[in-house]
Formats: C-alpha cells, structure tokens, sequence
C-alpha cells in the first residue's frame, strides 16, 4: 500500500491523479480564509515577499491570506507546525531552502521532507561573493589565489551554519583546494555591516541581498551562483563562467501539508502562476529585489527531492558543523 502522506508517489499513479486532477482543479474554492504559516519573523525578507505574494492570491480566490508568522529554530518550528496541520488546502505555508531540506539532515527534527506537499516555487535568489570596492580581487580567480597562499586566514561571513550561503562556500573550498575562515551572522544586513566595518574581507550573500547596496556602489560581487545571469544582475558572471561549478541559493515558494487533495494543489499552483505574471506585482518583487522563477508541483517536488540527495551526500562527506 502506497502511504498516504507521502512528497513522492508512483509515476503511474502521478499521472492518473495529475490528469484527472487538471480537469476538476478549476472548481476548487476555499469557503474560509487561509492561513499562511512564515517560519520566520516579521519584517524580515521572506514576510515582506510572502505578505506580498498572499495579498495578490488573495484577489484571485476571493478570500483572505492571513500570514501567521511562527518563527524559530531555523524555521523548523513554522514547517513543523504546516506538516501538523489539516491537509484541506486552508492552510499553507512559506517554504525556504536550504533549511527546509537540511534540518532533517542535521538533527532529529519535528517534520520529515515527505510531510510536504509542494504547491508551486515563486523564488530563485542566487547566491554570490561580495568583497569592498577597493578589494584587490577582482574576480574568483584572484579570490581563488589569495586563499590558496593563506589558508584558513581569509574570513567571510554568511547567514549561519547550514544557510545556503555557508554550505555554497563549502563547496567552493572544496573546488579551491583550501579553507577560508567562516564567521556565522544571524542575517544579511549584519553580514553587510560587518563587511563594510572590515571586520571580514569576503560577503556570502544572495544576489537579492547585496544588489541594492551594489547599485549603490557599497559592494561588488565577484560572481553568482546562478545557472544563468540573473536579470537584474547581468553585468555579474556566474562561478560557471568562471570555472567554478557552484550553483546554489535560496529557493523560497509554497507548500501544504502531505495529503493535500492534488485538485487543491493545482489550484493554488494556479494562483501563484497568474499572480507571477500580474505586471503589478512583478513590479513589486523587483522593487524587493525578488528573482522570480514559478515551478509547478510536480517541478517543485522534483528540485526539493533532487537537494535532499544532494546534501544528504554532503552530509555524509562533509558535515557543516562549523
């Protein structure tokens, strides 16, 4: 028997439900608002997006989105919370990556990744390096040297053990051949100051968190983390171009607890879909320096599963405890 709560089912049986589901995911329609569980505080980057994105759905089902903000523990506390509740559709939630995928990896955590059912991915934020404006290092490359003839001496900071940013740097070490020096912050905007004060020579940031300050003329990016240049970034060559193959950043979108009704699924998919092509709000997640990239659930699921190999193997090869 196939289990019930479940990321992943069979590909036959995905394609039966996936098509029958197309056909009656119009009719769905919540009777009562719906709960938007944030796992992480008010203010910060991802409320701002998901407070944005949930006042657009809601002119599209005609009910309210209400953002329950439920912070803690690296958002394990909110996801916990999203994979307790009733799998109706009522109650969704912010999903984040890496934390998402890696709590579980790390710790004996409240919530498995199959808890999850994905609804539908509205961002892809880059990661990047950041140094000063009078950095001498110019690109990777000169990062890549000074590194190598000081091993363990140059610092960078990122936005904890275990974010994207740390776990991106890793990965960079490993291509280099040597260590640079972590020092965790608990957000960007300290990461930046920190930077900016000389207290560390290297940023580990998203794109979305340093190009204000960028444009700006406060920092410079020596690369992103992106498959392909980021729009708004495209005087910025990615680690690819540069010979690096590192390719990471922060994945945030929706999900709802397993066990979900797909026709509830694919309508809430569809929602986001017409809320990511409204100019209106396209112009929003630009002003918030948003990169946007929809991925519908069956995608969603593919790329969430395809990251739990991925740091499932380097967790095993190269724990970040540090």
């Amino acid at each position: 028997m196939l289990p019930r709560r479940s990321l992943v089912a069979a590909p036959a049986l995905l394609g039966v439900i996936a098509a029958e589901a197309r056909a009656s995911s119009a009719n769905w329609q919540p009777d009562r608002p719906i709960t938007m569980i944030v796992a992480f505080a008010a203010g910060g980057g991802t409320d701002v997006a998901a407070r944005t994105l949930a006042r657009f759905m809601e002119r599209e089902l005609g009910q309210s989105v209400v953002v329950n903000n439920r912070a803690g523990a690296g958002g394990e506390i909110g996801w916990a919370e999203l994979a307790r509740a009733r799998p109706d559709g009522l109650t969704i939630g912010f999903i984040n990556t890496p934390n998402l995928v890696t709590i579980p990896i790390e710790r004996q955590a409240r919530y498995k990744l199959d808890d999850f059912s994905p609804i539908a991915n509205v961002v892809d934020d880059p990661g990047g390096f950041w140094v000063l404006p009078d950095s001498p290092w110019r690109n990777l490359q000169d990062l890549a040297a000074a590194a190598r003839a000081a091993p363990g001496q140059i610092a960078y900071g990122s936005t904890g053990v275990g974010s994207d940013d740390h776990l991106a740097t890793l990965t960079f070490e490993r291509a280099i051949g040597t260590r640079l020096l972590h020092v965790p912050f608990n957000g960007s905007s300290q990461v930046k100051n920190a930077m900016l004060g000389r207290q560390i020579h290297l940023a580990a940031m998203n794109m979305g968190e340093g190009v204000g300050d960028f444009r700006q003329g406060q920092i410079r990016p020596l690369g992103q983390m992106a498959t392909e240049r980021w729009a708004n970034t495209s005087d910025v060559p990615t680690f690819r171009e540069q010979g690096f193959d590192v390719v990471d950043g922060s994945l945030r979108g929706l999900a709802a607890p397993a066990g979900t009704p797909q026709p509830v699924l694919l309508r809430l998919a569809a929602v986001v879909k017409s809320v990511m092509e409204n100019p209106e709000f396209v112009a929003l997640a630009n002003q918030q320096q948003l990169p946007l990239r929809f991925l519908d659930p069956d995608q969603h699921r593919a790329v969430l599963l395809g990251m739990h190999e991925g740091y499932s193997r380097m967790w095993r090869e190269y724990p970040w405890r540090d």
